[in-house]
């Protein structure tokens, strides 16, 4: 990425407050509560014509034995070593504080390999404006140091004029338009982040035994072994009665917002607990949506005793219960030992390519009147129903549209029945298609 900015500090100075005023948009997790952002988190901004990358991080703690703050200190070198412009945030409110001059030592070797702006949040009176002199005393930092509100705005145009004269060229952002978007989600812990690392070879997100560990929904650009693509990690999903937090509610609306913004779906399941009420719900979701499905059963290196047909009853299992959604691919998988991975990448992208599949009309007239003339709808009220032409419509999502002189008197059983002849015919496989009828 170029034209990139990384926020960081201690917990609890307003950094993810500031992220969403560059971004323009309520997109990190804010809470009173320190350490709420955990994994880095990206979003884009623009300036007097010049675009950038933000990326928000957890708050830097030096010297804790919790393993989310250890895994948050790397997080946070790894942002730094990321970005073209680093913003040290600092609270003039509550003054000079210890986590700050440990920061601030961590900061010192990247003094002068990249700009450092050390960012008074707070700043909301003149007093408090006046008082962030303490934090020359820190002895890092490229010049004045900036005094903002980032809830209010106040000081944050000074702050991003200085910032973006490092930006070279107006920088076209990478448009995402035409890459599959496909959202990595399932209940908590069953191994989303950890697929996420393995594609992409390095540490993206926290990984952890803990569930719930990831919070916010992570977009990156994948491109690798001839795939491009936007990959969503998301926070995992639980049933309502059980988020208890007000950040645990707000991770759930973020997981179900990552996937309503998704193309496909890669439901994981944990092969140790089979699928539960949960995870039909969160398929039934993607359904509901119109999105392409793969369904992902990983820790499939933990199942013991397999014989040969142990895949097909859980397939029949899965397929049992989220009937009557019996479209997605079932992929067995393992994280850990690299099973089948690349394969459920590659049925998600031609999930994908099925989602955006076009018939010709004439190939699609060809092959389904010919069906129907196998099997007319039935008669109702002693009426037939004609069907002469079908097309597929512009839309998203592959949706056909049956012209017929009687569309009130198709029954539902025969809309399957062209559903079928359609999945049979031209595939689409892990897609929701629609079969309308319209008066010829």
């Amino acid at each position: 990425m170029k034209n990139t900015i990384a926020i960081v500090g201690r917990p609890n100075v307003g950094k993810s407050t500031l992220f969403n005023r560059l971004v323009g948009q309520r997109k990190a997790i804010m809470d009173n509560q320190s350490g709420v952002t955990r994994d880095r988190h990206y979003g884009y901004g623009d300036w007097i014509g010049k675009h950038f990358t933000v990326i928000d991080t957890g708050g830097y703690v030096h010297g804790s034995d919790d393993v989310f703050e250890e895994s948050i200190r790397r997080q946070v070198k790894l942002a730094i070593d990321e970005a073209d412009v680093v913003l040290f945030m600092v609270d003039v409110e509550a003054g000079m504080h210890g986590l700050d001059e440990e920061f601030a030592n961590v900061l010192r070797r990247y003094q002068g390999k990249k700009p450092i702006y050390i960012v008074g949040n707070k700043a909301d009176t003149n007093a408090r404006a006046h008082a962030a002199g303490e934090f020359y005393a820190l002895g890092v930092g490229d010049g004045d140091i900036f005094t903002i509100s980032s809830q209010s705005g106040s000081g944050t145009g000074d702050l991003l004029d200085a910032v973006v004269s490092h930006f070279e060229d107006p920088w076209e952002e990478v448009q995402d338009e035409g890459l599959p978007k496909i959202a990595v989600v399932g209940r908590p812990n069953v191994g989303k982040s950890s697929l996420v690392n393995l594609l992409l070879g390095e540490e993206r997100t926290i990984v952890t035994d803990i569930a719930g560990t990831t919070r916010d929904a992570i977009k990156t650009r994948y491109n690798a072994f001839g795939n491009e693509f936007i990959l969503i990690d998301t926070a995992g999903l639980r049933r309502k009665t059980k988020v208890k937090e007000d950040i645990e509610f707000y991770s759930v609306l973020r997981s179900i917002r990552a996937m309503e913004e998704s193309d496909v779906c890669i439901v994981m399941l944990d092969a140790t607990r089979g699928i539960e009420a949960q995870d039909v719900n969160i398929i039934a979701l993607a359904d509901k949506n119109r999105k392409g499905i793969v369904i992902l059963v990983n820790k499939w290196d933990l199942i013991e005793d397999k014989e040969t047909n142990t895949t097909k009853k859980i397939e029949e299992e899965i397929l049992e219960k989220i009937a009557p959604i019996a479209y997605p691919p079932i992929i067995f998988t393992s994280v850990t030992t690299k099973q089948r991975v690349h394969k459920a990448i590659e049925t998600a992208i031609q999930v994908y390519a099925n989602k955006t599949k076009k018939i010709p009309t004439s190939q699609l007239n060809e092959v389904m009147l010919r069906a129907i003339e196998e099997h007319q709808p039935p008669s109702v009220k002693g009426k037939m129903v004609r069907i002469k032409y079908v097309t597929q419509l512009p839309t998203h999502n592959p949706v056909f549209a049956f012209f017929c002189n009687l569309p009130q008197y198709v029954r539902d059983s025969y809309v399957r029945y062209l559903e079928n002849r359609l999945r049979e015919n031209f595939g689409f496989e892990g897609v929701p298609i629609g079969v309308i009828f319209r008066k010829k």
